[in-house]
Formats: structure tokens, C-alpha cells, sequence
């Protein structure tokens, strides 16, 4: 696989920001970082410092793997193609099932029209393509007021919400 090193546009929770972590592509770590490197590589690398794994969407995320990200300054997770939604699972057990704390960040094919429901996986960091424009990217994160489902920034499903606002309304004294 030849060498890449690919800078794009980054928006990281909810604010665009200056590129810091280039994602390579090569098959050995750059001698100095920040990067973003195939999980192999940093792993090979002896999780340096200055590196950061990016996953492939077909990662199986065994405890074991989730113990050694734990160490990680942040995660990619690639989006081979906007089609391949993998992605928003690997980030919600990264969240939910391990408690990953840190940057996810959502790299590859990421088109705008997803970044509200990456948010709700629990991405908070995303790579645009070279061919979206930030604001459009900014808009779409507050796309809806309240997710219905559940998600990593809200356990709770939007019937509970509206359920607990019933109740609360009904307890209050009728306005005179």
C-alpha cells in the first residue's frame, strides 16, 4: 500500500478546528507525529505517544482490544464508504460497553447528512471530506432538537422524556 497522508477539514465537539492529527496510510509509523495510523501499525509502534489507531469498520472490538484503546490519545474509526454504517456500532460499544472517555473520531467517506446520528454513537470528532463545507457540517450536528432513540449523549428514548413532562404537568396546580 503507498504512503498517504491526508489532511481535512476537522470539526471536534461541535467546533471546527485546525488539523492536528494527519491521518497516514503507510504500512510503517511516520518518525514523528501526530497521526493517525491503521491500528497494526500503532500497535507495532509500541502505542507511541504521538500516534493514534484508526479502525477499520470490520474491527471486532474484544475486550482485550478495548483494554489496550483505552490507552489511546484518541480513536479513528474509518468509513470506507458512507454505506457502511459498522462504524456507528463500533463507536457506541467503544462509549457503552468500555467506557472509552477520549476522541472518537469519524474518518474516511463521512458525509454531512450523518454527523447528528455519529454524535448520538458517540462520535465527537469528524474528518470531512475535502468536498464538505464545515457550516453545512455545523448545521447538521443540532439537525433535530431530540434524538427518539436512545444514544450515548441520552439513555433516555424521547417517550420517557415526554412522559416525565406529563407527569410533571399534571402535578402542577391548575392556573387560576
Amino acid at each position: 500500500m503507498p504512503e498517504q497522508t491526508v489532511t481535512r477539514p476537522l470539526i471536534v465537539d461541535g467546533r471546527p478546528v485546525e488539523a492536528d492529527w494527519i491521518r497516514h496510510d503507510g504500512d510503517t509509523a511516520p518518525a514523528e507525529g501526530p497521526a493517525l495510523v491503521r491500528l497494526e501499525v500503532w500497535q507495532a509502534a509500541g502505542r507511541r505517544a504521538d500516534l493514534a489507531p484508526w479502525l477499520p469498520s470490520d474491527t471486532e472490538l474484544t475486550p482485550e482490544l478495548a483494554a489496550e484503546l483505552a490507552q489511546a490519545p484518541l480513536i479513528g474509526i474509518d468509513f470506507p464508504k458512507f454505506t457502511d454504517g459498522r462504524g456507528y456500532s463500533i463507536a457506541r460499544l467503544l462509549r457503552e460497553r468500555h467506557g472509552y472517555a477520549g476522541q472518537i473520531r469519524a474518518v474516511g467517506d463521512v458525509l454531512v447528512d450523518q454527523l447528528f446520528y455519529l454524535s448520538r454513537c458517540g462520535v465527537n470528532a469528524f474528518s470531512l471530506r475535502e468536498d464538505q463545507i464545515v457550516a453545512d457540517a455545523l448545521n447538521a450536528l443540532t439537525t433535530f432538537s431530540r434524538g427518539y432513540q436512545p444514544g450515548t449523549d441520552d439513555p433516555q428514548p424521547l417517550f420517557r422524556h415526554r412522559l416525565r413532562e406529563l407527569a410533571s404537568r399534571l402535578r402542577e396546580p391548575a392556573l387560576a
